[in-house]
């Protein structure tokens, strides 16, 4: 587990943790520390004529006591000044300890986020969005709280607790080991006992989670069709019995969280009884007695510690399995940001283009070659799964083709250019992306506000025919929209979209069943705004894909796919 754990951690923060292990080293013996002067204050008061006591030897070298009381006084203030010292020094390993596990989180979840975007749109598809979504919020704060950090408490506990047992080995070897193998002995029943219980409850609650994410994410984003079909109450009930699940699984923890004190106390009993039977005999008896039940004021925090932080290792083990499977450190975290444009200058052609869906055995292109000419009107038509989707998806680099090449002007569409290609050309869909934004953040798509150019923001308000309706907003082009256009109409949404490629300057346009939606007068509207670019810039390449004729009538030719 240990070397899993190593390898979804970021290889920038390895060298890191380094200096958390000295930390957690350091915190350790000043721990042992603040419990070992304790001893000295325990000898003083049990043996009032301080022999063998070593620190009031030393103390009474260099100050001059009228009496015994005074010396309590003078030791009492020494022990709270570097108790005080102690815990202010801990605070602070803490925090560095706090900030590795906080920083790694949030490398986690941005790695996470950008490697399934950059992993493609093929690899979106074919996951659960909620899933993806819990993986990248989710998983990665329950693995950095739940699993490093307890990771990280038991190794400072194991550390104090040697340290502790080394200190009574030299009072009392036997009563160190007796002690040493009796709460051994309890941590091994308790791991044998629970084990299997734990990573039960962890991997039944992480998957109660997700279907009750996936649930919360279909409710919303399926919202009409539930009311429309009185599908509510179906899903409610799955979204209680989830909630159920998960409530009796985490009453089932709790039980098991209680039975590390109750482990403990039988231990430290034992060994207590053990220790009078075996260990000790006499005048030392008592002495012996009080300074191991000194110990216990810090070994039974450090055994709990150390057990309960093994309950939430254990039961949140299934985030490893999580993160491994993503190949987090093999995947590209790197944003593909690049201004350039690939213009497309004389024509797109595809040549002997294949593609298949990993999860498919049927290829849904098969060896297509086509050329788009620059200043063409051209509709793609085809009954549905023919593949005219898919078609879009590879010339606008959103898919890689199984076999065969897209080719800009002649030069290979692959990797190195994508990006510079997206650069250049717009797309407008039927199911259009609309953020919970402003007008002007959704026609301006990805632009700082202050970045954003008036100029050729209107210049594409007016030729997308936009104008009356920015006008007729009462806040005009500050006016929110809602998330996914919902306080506006299809065909405005379309028109947004269309605005959108002309303020980044496309010269390809690529029109997926943006119509299909809209009603005869909407879809006119928009054929004839499509009609009124084409007369204004006679380069402008558009591609549409439509099932109705009347959105195909005014291209130059028309491909059918079958």
């Amino acid at each position: 587990m240990i070397r899993s754990i190593i390898d979804i951690i970021p290889a920038s923060y390895r060298s890191r943790s380094l200096w958390v292990i000295a930390a957690i080293f350091v915190r350790a013996i000043l721990n042992f520390i603040g419990l070992a002067l304790l001893i000295p204050l325990i000898i003083l008061v049990l043996n009032p004529q301080n022999q063998g006591n070593v620190i009031v030897d030393f103390l009474s070298k260099h100050i001059e006591f009228d009496n015994h009381s005074n010396i309590v006084a003078y030791t009492c203030a020494a022990l709270f000044a570097t108790i005080l010292i102690k815990n202010l020094a801990i605070l602070l390993l803490q925090r560095i300890e706090n900030s590795y596990i906080l920083a790694i989180y949030t490398s986690l979840s941005r790695a996470l986020l950008v490697g399934y975007y950059n992993r493609g749109l093929s690899f979106i598809k074919e996951h659960n969005s909620a899933h993806l979504a819990r993986n990248i919020n989710g998983i990665t704060l329950i693995f950095a709280t739940g699993v490093l950090r307890p990771l990280m408490t038991i190794a400072g506990e194991a550390i104090l607790l040697a340290l502790i047992f080394a200190a009574l080995a030299i009072y009392s070897p036997l009563s160190a080991l007796l002690a040493g193998s009796i709460f051994a002995l309890i941590v091994i029943l308790y791991y044998s006992v629970m084990r299997r219980r734990l990573d039960n409850i962890g991997m039944a609650e992480n998957e109660q989670q997700r279907r009750k994410s996936r649930i919360v994410n279909e409710v919303f984003r399926g919202y009409v069709d539930i009311e429309i079909n009185g599908d509510i109450g179906q899903k409610i009930s799955d979204f209680d019995n989830a909630l159920a699940e998960i409530s009796e699984l985490r009453k089932r923890h709790g039980s098991i969280a209680t039975l590390p004190q109750s482990f403990i106390e039988y231990g430290v009993t034992i060994a207590l009884i053990a220790m009078v039977i075996f260990g000790m005999n006499g005048a030392n008896n008592a002495l012996m007695l009080s300074i191991f039940a000194t110990a216990t004021i810090r070994l039974i925090p450090a055994i709990r510690n150390i057990m309960t932080s093994w309950s939430a290792l254990r039961i949140n083990r299934h985030t490893i399995a999580t993160l491994r499977s993503a190949n987090i450190n093999e995947c590209t975290t790197t944003l593909r940001e690049d201004s350039e444009r690939l213009e497309m200058s004389e024509c797109i052609e595809l040549r002997n283009v294949s593609f298949k869906f990993e999860s498919s055995d049927k290829a849904t292109l098969e060896s297509l070659s086509l050329k788009i000419f620059r200043g063409e009107s051209v509709g793609i038509q085809g009954a549905s799964g023919v593949g005219k989707t898919t078609l879009f998806n590879i010339i606008l680099g959103l898919y890689q083709p199984t076999s065969g090449s897209v080719y800009i002007d002649g030069t290979e569409l692959n990797s190195s250019n994508i990006r510079k290609w997206q650069n250049s050309i717009g797309y407008v869909s039927q199911s259009l992306f609309i953020s919970d934004g402003t007008l002007i953040e959704n026609i301006a798509f990805g632009r700082n506000c202050e970045d954003i150019d008036l100029e050729a923001l209107n210049r594409a308000i007016d030729l997308a025919n936009l104008r009356s309706f920015v006008d007729s907003l009462p806040e005009g082009l500050m006016t929110r929209i809602g998330e996914q256009g919902a306080r506006i109409s299809a065909g405005q949404r379309q028109r947004i979209a269309i605005a959108r490629a002309l303020y980044r300057g496309c010269n390809t346009l690529l029109f997926d069943e943006a119509t299909s939606s809209l009603d005869r007068e909407s879809e006119s509207s928009i054929n004839e705004a499509i009609r009124e670019l084409k007369r204004a810039n006679s380069n402008l390449t558009i591609v549409v894909i439509a099932h109705r004729e009347s959105s195909l009538e005014f291209c130059d030719r028309i491909i059918t796919l079958e």
